[in-house]
């Protein structure tokens, strides 16, 4: 104990020095050197650039800061764009008690009375080493945040990074305040930032390249230590029958909701549904329903899952997700840790991710140089369970009829995105089952044959859809080719929202109904446009760009094209924003809650143990006090999920993210 505490001091005392007059970071995806940090000081006056390019996209962002002598910023302006292309110009000024600040939201002032911390908006990572040292001289490690909220910072385990005369000496640190999550790094002895570390990305001190890997390893085991604490405080398991009373249950077969119920569970499984008022045999655990409606779990269909995403996907009801595209390793990890009970986390879908190696290349799954290493990487795949595999957008377009060819021979679904110089025409004739992303599929009505699609264009190029003539022969053509092969379409749509309509300083169309309930830095990081809206027409063509995919997706659910919801935002709330867009598409509130669980289930071939809450299934549901058959908002108002048996209240887990609840947890009456 006396060792640790003189680590800690020697750590907490050093922590508001400066560091050096440079600081160079190279920043790390999947392995690879994608991009640089680098910081230069002069006096009080500090500069960074920052930038890097990973999957064909990512910030470019220059800074010009000063910080006072307690090493709060007085002076912030940041310049350049985030990962997908919007405008960032962003300015902080604090003099005497007057603090303004421009950003993309708007404009602020304060009186600040007290120390205080402003959080740059569209700053490099760097800013997590000042707001560290900021936060370490105060008792407490806590100061207000500027606009808003709190930021305070936790001191964790010693680590060392380098050899021989190059070891350095590292602490473990976490600040609390920023987003939903804790956000972990290392300093060094002298208080400088050393590392962001995650297993799927770094930004490390240039020369310690090869420790990143160890350092995101460890990163993610102290993040899934936090939320295993969280999992023993919110996980209900019963040793008892639990019988939720008085319920009405959405089955999906009849698109409706069912007469009053109460619906047993027993280790797992449901055990029984029986008419509402039956008598409970001994030693239940009663839980109250109060008249509200059971729905099955939700499948969210296209995640890229990690672990702290897992858990706030339980509390929003989704209790399956089929994961798109990851680092093995990490997926691997993380089903483990659910398998195992030891962290909250929905039953995952493995896709096996391979991607072409290209200048623009993702770092996900398996990178493959040749047709050869893209057959063995199916082969790969399908030796572990995986049920598909999906191509990636580097992928050689001649490579991907043999790749698919051969997942069909092992008995493997293929999907994917359509590859850079190809179209959706080539992809269905190649054997696709299934299409990723609308405008995967509507670029090549607007695209020349040269265009690259590997880089931001692929998003950008959704304003040319505006001037775009559904009635077009080369439409006709792949609409008809879609219906002929009954290929399956998963549009993500909400992404698509997210990228033609969100406003700088509005809040999204997406997050009307919860955005008031996440903290004041999740909501002003929401009310941010995606993508860059400055030339004129721009914001209209975008706009028209939207209703003509929501045109697209229409005329395919006329046409019978199965259409599978998933977000490529996390889920959680997107989750049920993607939802109510199915309904914009004409489908009706119930035959959305049955594309989102039985048809879901049925696709993925284990609709006898799940996607409807029937005597012998698994207990994969949640309870809502409305009814959501007439309004598909009521879905987010969970007072609780049961999922593999085990109850959970996501009040009980939001209040661990600092997430407003929705909904009151039922009452329980043991």
């Amino acid at each position: 104990m006396r060792i640790a505490a003189l680590l800690l001091a020697l750590f907490t005392a050093s922590a508001p020095c400066l560091a050096a007059d440079a600081e160079e970071y190279t920043v790390i995806a999947g392995g690879n050197p994608v991009g640089h940090l680098k910081v230069s000081r002069e006096g009080e006056r500090i500069a960074i650039d920052y930038d890097y390019k990973n999957n064909g996209r990512g910030p470019t962002i220059a800074e010009q800061l000063r910080l006072d002598s307690r090493g709060l910023p007085v002076e912030w302006r940041i310049t350049g764009n985030t990962t997908f292309g919007s405008q960032v110009d962003e300015t902080f000024e604090w003099t005497g008690r007057d603090a303004h600040w421009r950003d993309s939201v708007g404009e602020g002032r304060a009186d600040v009375e007290l120390p205080s911390l402003y959080v740059g908006q569209g700053a490099s990572p760097w800013a997590l080493g000042l707001y560290a040292r900021a936060l370490l001289q105060v008792e407490g490690g806590r100061l207000p945040a500027l606009p808003g909220g709190e930021l305070s910072v936790e001191a964790g385990e010693t680590i060392e990074a380098g050899s021989g005369e190059q070891r350095v000496q590292l602490r473990f640190h976490s600040i609390s305040g920023l987003s939903l999550n804790p956000s972990f790094f290392l300093l060094d002895a002298q208080g400088a930032l050393f590392a962001i570390a995650s297993p799927r990305f770094a930004v490390i001190r240039k020369g310690y390249e090869a420790d990143a890997q160890r350092l995101g390893e460890r990163a993610d085991a102290l993040g899934r230590t936090r939320l295993e604490a969280i999992q023993q405080a919110t996980a209900h398991r019963y040793t008892q029958p639990v019988r939720i009373r008085d319920v009405r249950v959405f089955e999906p077969q009849r698109l409706a909701l069912s007469e009053p119920v109460d619906v047993i569970v027993f280790g797992r499984r449901i055990t029984g549904v029986q008419p509402a008022g039956s008598s409970p045999s001994a030693d239940e655990v009663i839980i109250e329903g109060e008249g509200g409606t059971l729905v099955p779990g939700f499948y969210e269909m296209h995640g890229h899952l990690g672990q702290e995403a897992a858990t706030l996907n339980i509390a929003a009801g989704v209790t399956s997700v089929r994961d798109m595209g990851n680092d093995n390793a990490s997926l691997q990890r993380l089903v483990d840790s659910i398998e195992a009970g030891t962290v909250a986390g929905p039953r995952i879908h493995r896709s096996g991710y391979i991607e072409g190696r290209s200048p623009f290349n993702s770092n996900n799954g398996v990178l493959v140089a040749s047709e050869a290493e893209a057959l063995a990487a199916v082969r790969w795949y399908a030796a572990r369970g995986v049920g598909q595999i999906k191509l990636y957008n580097s992928m050689n377009p001649a490579w991907n009829l043999a790749a698919v060819a051969e997942a069909h021979r092992l008995g493997l679904r293929a999907s994917g995105h359509v590859p850079a110089f190809s179209n959706a025409d080539a992809m269905i004739e190649a054997g696709y089952d299934e299409l990723t992303h609308i405008n995967q599929i509507m670029l090549g009505w607007v695209l020349t044959p040269e265009e690259d699609t590997r880089t931001l264009l692929r998003l950008t190029a959704l304003k040319r859809l505006a001037d775009l003539d559904l009635a077009a022969p080369r439409v006709r053509k792949t609409m008809d080719s879609i219906v002929a092969r009954k290929v399956a379409v998963e549009p993500t749509i909400a992404i698509h929202e997210n990228l033609t309509l969100n406003q700088n300083g509005q809040v999204p169309p997406g997050a009307v109904d919860y955005i008031d309930h996440l903290p004041v830095g999740a909501q002003r990081d929401a009310k941010r446009a995606w993508t860059d809206m400055s030339a004129p027409g721009d914001t209209e063509a975008y706009a028209a760009a939207w209703l003509k995919l929501l045109d697209t997706l229409r005329e395919m659910h006329q046409r019978g094209v199965l259409l599978i919801p998933g977000t490529d935002l996390g889920g959680s709330f997107a989750y049920h924003r993607e939802l109510q867009l199915f309904q914009q598409l004409g489908f009706t509130p119930a035959e959305v809650l049955r594309r989102a669980t039985l048809d879901m289930a049925e696709y993925l071939g284990e609709a006898e143990s799940l996607g409807s809450i029937e005597r012998g299934k698994f207990a994969d549901f949640f309870l809502i006090p409305g009814d959501p058959t007439t309004d598909l908002r009521e879905t987010m108002k969970i007072r609780m999920v049961v999922k593999d048996g085990v109850v959970y209240f996501p009040a009980e887990i939001h209040a661990y993210f600092g997430i407003r609840p929705l909904a009151e947890k039922p009452l329980i009456v043991k």
